[in-house]
């Protein structure tokens, strides 16, 4: 499988960013855990001139900070329809179904994962989302799966040792 192409990376959030739990205070906010690792590699797949978006179908000012803190440009959320979302951030980027991998969990992530180039699943992820993905993550959902992703998909691009060459 060659990935070379790979210029978008999608992400869901709850479930694949965040563990799936949803934490309220007494003041109804909602609260979420995201692990650091998952952001370091988003920030090193960026670096490598890559874009980065999330399509999610909750809406939350926490997942809008966590992208502002990320550079992540291209946030949508309280999405009914993640397939309609993803062919109109297809048309404004320019890209086509080759040039893009998706982080999903769960059934709504069905219609998207059936069209990408590379679909990923969190180890946790349903059944239904682990048969149709290329790669599932050693970890689950919030646990450093996004960060497993990107891991895999910059070895198989052939991009890993300049990512750690960087560090090294």
């Amino acid at each position: 499988m060659s990935l070379a192409n790979i210029q978008l990376l999608i992400l869901d959030v709850d479930g694949v960013l965040t563990d799936g739990g949803i934490i309220r205070d007494d003041a109804g906010q909602q609260l979420k855990r995201f692990h650091v690792r998952d952001g370091a590699g988003i920030v090193l797949w960026r670096r490598l001139g890559k874009e980065v978006a999330i399509i999610t179908g909750k809406e939350s000012d926490v997942v809008s900070h966590r992208a502002e803190e990320l550079g992540i440009e291209h946030v949508y959320q309280n999405v009914g329809n993640k397939l309609e979302v993803y062919n109109q951030l297809k048309e404004e980027l320019g890209i086509s179904d080759s040039a893009i991998a998706y982080v999903g969990d769960d059934l709504p992530d069905l219609p998207v994962m059936r069209r990408v180039a590379v679909p990923i699943a969190v180890a946790d992820a349903s059944e239904e989302v682990r048969a149709v993905a290329k790669y599932v993550t050693k970890y689950p959902g919030g646990y450093g799966a996004v960060r497993d992703g990107i891991e895999f998909l910059c070895k198989e691009m052939g991009v890993w040792q300049q990512v750690l060459d960087r560090y090294l």
